[in-house]
């Protein structure tokens, strides 16, 4: 696609009650079947997979922490579904109160279970009150789609994501560490959130996101263009990025680290970690009349690579 003319422009809380008794009613059959016979333990199920499914919560299936509540009868259920069944135990529908499953959450402190993104390569144990603090930062976890122009929910690994924007949201991809696009627009006075534009490049093996947008800082309209690498924090700490507009004898470069798509597009931008114009000087930069948006941004990214000898970093440009 030619890009020097761009005119850039859960699930529910509602539950049944039937359902929910139901739920918990397969559940408690499973658990009994799971119960050893004779004095001797089942060989299909070990202790520690039925205690981690005596963690699960009955309604939400999802593993409890504390508070663990329970009803008189000891039926158990996370904090979150007690307010979802309205404060009723969704098994023998008694009131739940504000008993806790002291014995249970004890339990769970002597348990070690693997995290959650083992099958994407996670090969961590962590102890049942740490596994969720680890998985929150975990390196293996899915990726949120960086495209910015809507709230996408999906998630996937880079090369996923990669076949996504290029199938789905039907974005730009180009080759190369050098970029020069022009950002056109007939009335720079129109100034929405909506109006931004991605492009990825690739080099180095990577993936780049170039964002570049304009919006609302205060009562002054600016514009911003940053660059997101498609990998995690630590690896695009290896990476450094360019960006320059310029005209009339006048130009403005900016140079950074690309920051990672772990952090979503709005938390660079609200960071103004870019480079950032206000309209009278993007219009300087356009020239002519100064009535229309015609703002030229070229660009680069290298990798920065240890010189063998002193040490010092030196730039690696991808041809």
């Amino acid at each position: 696609m030619d890009m020097d003319a761009i005119d850039c422009v859960s699930t529910s809380d509602g539950i049944y009650e039937e359902e929910i008794h139901h739920q918990h009613r397969h559940r408690l059959q499973f658990l009994a079947s799971a119960k050893p016979q004779n004095n001797a333990m089942s060989p299909a199920i070990s202790p520690a997979t039925s205690v981690h499914e005596l963690l699960e919560c009955s309604v939400c299936t999802n593993s409890m922490y504390p508070p663990i509540h329970q009803c008189l009868n000891g039926h158990t259920l996370c904090s979150t579904c007690k307010l979802r069944v309205n404060n009723r135990c969704p098994t023998c529908r008694q009131e739940l109160g504000d008993i806790r499953c002291l014995a249970l959450e004890k339990v769970a402190e002597s348990l070690e279970l693997p995290c959650k993104y083992s099958s994407l390569g996670c090969m961590e144990i962590f102890p049942y009150y740490s596994k969720l603090k680890h998985e929150v930062q975990c390196n293996f976890r899915p990726y949120n789609c960086p495209y910015a122009g809507s709230e996408c929910p999906v998630v996937g690994d880079i090369a996923f994501l990669i076949d996504h924007l290029r199938n789905d949201h039907k974005v730009d991809m180009h080759t190369g560490s050098t970029f020069n696009h022009r950002y056109v627009k007939s009335n720079p006075r129109e100034v929405e959130n909506a109006t931004w534009m991605l492009t990825v490049f690739f080099c180095f093996g990577h993936y780049f996101c170039l964002h570049f947008e304009a919006f609302q800082l205060g009562m002054a309209p600016v514009y911003i263009a940053f660059l997101r690498f498609m990998g995690d924090e630590v690896e695009a700490g290896n990476f450094s990025y360019s960006l320059e507009v310029g005209a009339n004898g006048r130009k403005l470069t900016w140079e950074g680290t690309p920051r990672s798509i772990r952090d979503s597009h709005r938390k660079v931008r609200d960071s103004h970690d870019g480079l950032i114009l206000q309209r009278n000087m993007a219009l300087f930069f356009s020239g002519g009349d100064r009535k229309e948006l015609k703002l030229r941004v070229t660009g680069r990214i290298w990798k920065e690579q240890p010189h063998s000898e002193a040490g010092v970093y030196i730039p690696n440009l991808c041809i």
